[in-house]
């Protein structure tokens, strides 16, 4: 699973995640394109399923580029603890998504295969999802 190598400090706090994405909307690398509509938490295992299910998919043809990075540590507190006695530790990793933030990008393949690619990963996502193609205005 996708984690950082090292990071400042082993806990963070929660945060805020209203807004539009500040960066990582335009299709820099391939044609098509799988674009956030709602706002959510990527696990790093949501991403490596999604990945997957577009390598299977196309069969390992053309380029895919993952554009999200699980950069945030989860903490949770042990099942049956009582509240209070600080934070609970580190669970796993997530990338915070917000609406227009581009998850996959691909391209090397036919736009029906990367339609139905990018269908199959949006299906493993916690949140609404679109197939974008570099030119397009939706």
């Amino acid at each position: 699973m996708l984690s950082p190598k090292r990071t400042k400090h082993r806990k963070v706090q929660k945060g805020r995640r209203g807004g539009q994405a500040k960066g990582g909307f335009n299709l820099d690398f391939g044609r098509f394109g799988l674009e956030s509509l709602t706002r959510g938490y990527l696990t790093s295992q949501q991403i490596e399923a999604g990945r997957v299910a577009i390598n299977r998919h196309v069969k390992r043809g053309g380029q895919l580029w993952v554009r999200v990075f699980p950069d945030k540590p989860v903490c949770k507190k042990a099942a049956d603890t009582r509240m209070g006695n600080g934070k609970g530790a580190p669970e796993g990793w997530v990338a915070v998504i917000k609406p227009g933030r581009l998850l996959f990008e691909m391209d090397g393949v036919a736009e029906d295969v990367a339609k139905e690619a990018m269908r199959l990963c949006a299906n493993k996502l916690p949140f609404a999802c679109r197939f974008v193609v570099r030119g397009e205005i939706l």
